[in-house]
């Protein structure tokens, strides 16, 4: 039987439709028409421009991060797809903590949609550190169709996975 590693927390039967649709072919075929499109956001400043502009639509007066960048270290092996966090700079002879969101390179490649859900996913984290019910709330408000987004990715990485695209 098929690993389906991306999809382990999802019902078995679910997971049992995913494997029907690998093996009739199907998946590859679904996911190139429900996402046709690519998207033009291929450097960490247009990364940047893209996050800081969804940052100012829904989360007005939350810290704004000094950096966002996509970044190749980040294994879909170890599920992190995006990574939130605060990094120290030393200015003069203090320490300042600044807040930083670097997404995988897998990125530059996908479908619009799944950019999106990646940097509202990392955005949400600005203000909702947990990934709790006021964090998925927060996520739908920035993007309504989040859940299945998520999913979708998941199937996404399923099929570059069967594909033999590299896990970076």
């Amino acid at each position: 039987m098929l690993p389906l590693r991306y999809l382990a927390g999802y019902p078995e039967h679910l997971q049992q439709q995913v494997r029907a649709a690998i093996e009739h072919g199907q998946l590859a075929t679904m996911l190139r028409s429900r996402y046709p499109g690519t998207h033009a956001v291929r450097c960490d400043s247009a990364l940047y421009d893209y996050t800081l502009a969804l940052k100012s639509r829904f989360l007005g007066k939350v810290e704004t991060p000094a950096r966002v960048l996509f970044d190749s270290r980040l294994q879909l092996t170890a599920n992190a797809l995006g990574v939130n966090g605060k990094l120290p700079r030393v200015q003069g002879s203090k320490i300042k903590w600044k807040r930083e969101i670097r997404v995988a390179s897998v990125f530059k490649e996908a479908p619009p949609e799944f950019l999106r859900m990646i940097v509202v996913h990392e955005l949400a984290h600005l203000k909702e550190r947990e990934h709790d019910r006021a964090f998925y709330q927060l996520c739908t408000h920035m993007e309504p169709a989040y859940q299945q987004l998520e999913f979708d990715l998941r199937l996404y990485l399923t099929q570059r996975e069967l594909d033999g695209a590299s896990g970076a």
